[in-house]
């Protein structure tokens, strides 16, 4: 199954590259606000993989963002993010990804992350590690906050909702050696599971954001730790030493 997800997001991939810095065709709607959007491509990217579940896999469930949940017979379900990073999409940033895990019986077992304007190919399955374009990733030894490099993000409500993490924000910079915002939870957390930063943390996330990378990252020997109950999926990775110097951080 895992070579059937990394095709299929592959081809959603393939699908949404059509679109990125096409000014003409992308076409943007917003959601909540004007930090919340959606463009056609999240759409083409989400349709084509439902159709490739429906051809191949037609008893799964799937959860999909723009489209919600979708029950199916079998104890298999599809968490999909079409494309995790529409705004850096839009803008024209290389960082967004399609995101893709697989549960069974409510356990992950596959994710995959592909972020195709990057060439990056992330997948892992339950027990068998987690790799980066074939090559097999670990996240960082380091045990320095002051020698790491952190990335965060900031909610879609950060206008209206003071609880914006800057509290956090406020906290955690003086401590280390760079914060980073690169706009997309999947592809922060394959950059902390591949070794390439050190810790993150995000608050009102969901699930198609996070499901897929968090398995990549525990396969690739990272932590994961969800540390508020009352904004969304608020959560803390990073190998144990970043992991839980963060955590003792972070406004529970």
């Amino acid at each position: 199954m895992l070579n059937n997800v990394i095709e299929c997001a592959r081809e959603a991939g393939s699908i949404a590259l059509q679109y990125f810095r096409q000014d003409g065709r992308i076409g943007v709607e917003n959601k909540l606000n004007d930090s919340d959007i959606v463009t056609v491509a999240d759409k083409a990217s989400e349709t084509c993989i439902k159709q490739y579940i429906d051809r191949y896999f037609p008893s799964h469930s799937i959860l999909s963002e723009e489209s919600g949940e979708k029950s199916g017979s079998a104890d298999y379900r599809w968490i999909v993010d079409p494309i995790d990073g529409t705004t850096n999409f839009f803008t024209g940033l290389p960082f967004w990804a399609v995101s893709i895990g697989i549960e069974h019986e409510g356990r992950k077992e596959i994710g995959v992350v592909y972020a195709p304007a990057l060439g990056e190919l992330f997948y892992a399955e339950r027990g068998k590690g987690a790799y980066l374009n074939g090559r097999r990733i670990h996240v960082s030894s380091e045990d320095h906050m002051s020698r790491s490099v952190i990335s965060t993000g900031f909610p879609v409500d950060k206008n209206i909702n003071p609880d914006n993490n800057m509290d956090n924000l406020e906290v955690i910079l003086p401590k280390v050696r760079d914060i980073r915002r690169l706009g997309s939870a999947a592809v922060d957390m394959c950059y902390v599971a591949a070794g390439l930063m050190q810790g993150y943390w995000e608050m009102n996330l969901h699930e198609w954001d996070i499901n897929a990378s968090t398995l990549i990252l525990e396969e690739a020997g990272g932590y994961v730790t969800r540390f508020r109950e009352d904004r969304g999926i608020s959560l803390v990775c990073g190998n144990r030493a970043i992991h839980d110097q963060l955590l003792s951080l972070l406004k529970k």
